[in-house]
């Protein structure tokens, strides 16, 4: 049988069977005890009923002799009689020397009483029985009593031993169970921590009050997550400031190479210094991707005053048209505004990126559909072959493109996960699109609140 997982059911699994092992050595040692305590009791009783009976015998039997001579009583009057119906379970019987009966009780008859050997006390296979003789010697008794009363008694005894523990014992285990779930609450409360805590949250944790003996835990957490961070702190600036440093010399070779094409004469170079330009740009390109990137996995998204999206998506999609890419792009909004306390600028490079690649991935003859809606819910569509789920996985990996030629850094889903994940937002890529045979539908469910009614 494998242990419970939980350490509270283990703990609690363990002190009770503990205890309750524990109560039961103890009532079985106690039983014990009582056992041989209560056959010394009925020994003793025994010996007590036969020095009592004895002298009683003896002085009635000298007084029938006085009065009757020295003829022998019938055998009505050997019997005593009881004065009530109750059963005694204890017989007695007084004999002479020679083993005739001069006196008996009356439960006694029936009874094979073994001869007077010597006083003390003796057991047959149903009785337990005690002699002694008077101190001339010519009289004895022999006392007897049944082994069933003397088991009667002691099972009455042991289930009174029994039945408090019945009551206790799950009680203490109740008990138990209480106290080790009130005992491990911090360590509910830590485990509450961390399931909550994002993936991009490396925050320390909280103090929550653990025991001692799990303090080095939290420590070793802590230590953990404080190198993670500054690992990928020193990640998201390397990859910050080379992609910022690029922007200078690139744009400066981009200008060399415009220059070269203007002023040669020669089909070769010019030709040269146009792929040279194109790849230059592509770098730039690339550069600001992992400036986005950077800003998207280390920046703070959430403030503290919300604000519309709607005037940052207008903006966004009339940047695009600006560039030539209007009269492909269809944007719908809603009349009311759609309040989120996510940062206008990551807003704006979420929605940037996703249009891009609607752009890029897209038949160039068919449109971008953009639509946000009131729950906060943006939604970039584009036409295109549908894709398999393999593909779709891959799609949000960093430098991972798409079936087309064409050409992309493979950063731009990459960046919308980071900003979504770390807004508490969620993500999904659909395709075909629902309703339709091909396509491919990309929704980013943001963060929204209420606007507050004046």
């Amino acid at each position: 049988m494998k242990p419970p997982r939980s350490l509270q059911a283990r703990l609690a699994l363990a002190v009770g069977l503990s205890v309750t092992v524990l109560w039961l050595a103890a009532a079985s040692v106690t039983a014990n005890r009582l056992g041989r305590e209560m056959e010394q009791v009925f020994d003793r009783d025994l010996e007590a009923t036969a020095q009592r009976i004895l002298p009683l015998a003896l002085h009635d039997l000298r007084k029938r002799n006085n009065d009757n001579g020295d003829e022998d009583d019938d055998e009505g009057d050997r019997h005593i009689e009881r004065l009530d119906e109750r059963e005694e379970p204890v017989t007695y019987v007084v004999r002479d020397l020679s083993g005739t009966v001069l006196l008996q009780s009356h439960g006694s008859k029936g009874l094979q009483f073994p001869p007077f050997e010597k006083a003390g006390f003796s057991k047959t296979e149903t009785h337990r029985i005690y002699s002694d003789a008077a101190r001339d010697g010519r009289i004895t008794i022999t006392v007897a009593e049944p082994l069933d009363h003397r088991t009667k008694v002691w099972r009455s005894m042991l289930l009174s031993l029994a039945l408090p523990l019945i009551v206790v014992i799950p009680l203490s285990l109740a008990a138990i169970a209480f106290a080790t779930r009130g005992g491990l609450r911090p360590v509910r409360k830590l485990k509450g921590a961390l399931e909550t805590r994002g993936v991009q949250d490396l925050s320390p944790l909280p103090d929550t009050g653990l025991p001692t003996e799990l303090e080095p835990i939290t420590g070793a957490i802590n230590q953990l997550l404080a190198r993670l961070r500054a690992a990928f702190e020193a990640e998201r600036n390397f990859a910050a400031n080379a992609a910022h440093e690029l922007r200078t010399p690139v744009a400066g070779a981009i200008a060399q190479a415009q220059r070269i094409r203007a002023e040669t004469r020669d089909d070769n170079a010019a030709q040269r210094a146009t792929e040279i330009e194109a790849t230059l740009k592509r770098l730039m390109r690339m550069s600001e991707k992992l400036m986005q990137l950077a800003r998207a996995e280390g920046g703070r998204l959430r403030l503290e005053v919300p604000s519309d999206l709607r005037p940052v998506l207008r903006l966004v999609t009339a940047d695009f048209a600006r560039c030539g890419a209007g009269q492909r792009i269809t944007l719908s909004l809603p009349p009311d505004p759609v309040i989120s306390d996510l940062d206008p600028d990551a807003f704006g490079i979420l929605c940037r990126n996703l249009i891009e690649n609607a752009l890029r991935y897209g038949p160039a003859d068919q449109p971008v559909e953009v639509a946000l809606d009131s729950a906060g819910e943006l939604r970039v569509r584009n036409e295109g072959a549908p894709l398999s789920p393999d593909i779709i996985g891959k799609l949000v990996q960093r430098f991972e493109r798409g079936t087309t030629g064409s050409e992309g850094s493979g950063l731009g889903l990459a960046i919308v996960k980071a900003i979504t994940e770390r807004a508490d937002g969620h993500l999904s890529v659909t395709s075909p699109i629902p309703g339709r045979e091909a396509g491919v539908q990309v929704a980013v469910l943001l963060p929204v609140s209420r606007p507050e009614r004046t």
